[in-house]
């Protein structure tokens, strides 16, 4: 049902079932992981009103097996990206995953616990497990946009304010707007539009 992806490594499919509702993912060399990624394949959705919520446990012989809540995946997002880098070993609490789980002091593990959408609404993840939704390229070329634009308009002058220059070119402000919010509109629609 699950699938947990590590860039550089291949894909997991083979999630134990530690219960019913309860599957994890073995992540052998954690502390080279940045980000992982855990999606649903596609062959078995969530049962109505279910989602999953997804964890992530160090391997702590000392302090015992602690879940840290990154956030959740459900037949209406099927996907989501975690940053697990940033995330401090001991911090978290106890799970329903509890012990069960085989390998638990060995190494670090990626849970899925199917639980109801109202109970995954009122759960709250670890602040930085949360990837961007904007990456660096969109952030950029939003501001250089923003910088176009406030750049040019600060030349503007009314109609009767030009003064009659043969050598000087005029655009009228508002192509330059129409041209910027075209511009944002299909950023918004697809970041890499202006490849093709």
């Amino acid at each position: 049902m699950f699938g947990c992806l590590v860039a550089g490594r291949l894909v997991q499919t083979d999630a134990q079932q530690v219960a019913s509702d309860k599957f994890v993912f073995n992540l052998p060399d954690y502390e080279n992981v940045n980000h992982v990624v855990v999606f649903m394949l596609g062959t078995v959705p969530f049962p109505a009103g279910m989602g999953g919520a997804v964890y992530f446990s160090f391997p702590d012989a000392s302090a015992g097996q602690v879940w840290q809540l990154l956030g959740f995946i459900t037949n209406e997002k099927p996907s989501a990206i975690f940053k697990i880098s940033g995330l401090k070993a001991g911090v978290g609490g106890e799970h329903p995953f509890g012990m069960m789980v085989p390998q638990a002091a060995l190494m670090a593990q990626v849970g899925v616990s199917i639980e109801a959408l109202d109970q995954l609404a009122q759960q709250m993840p670890v602040c930085n497990a949360n990837v961007s939704t904007v990456d660096s390229f969109t952030q950029f070329t939003q501001k250089m946009l923003d910088s176009l634009y406030n750049y040019s308009s600060s030349y503007a002058v009314t109609q009767a304010q030009m003064s009659p220059n043969p050598t000087e070119t005029f655009i009228p402000a508002s192509s330059i707007l129409r041209w910027y919010e075209n511009f944002q509109r299909r950023m918004a629609q697809n970041p890499g539009f202006w490849k093709t």
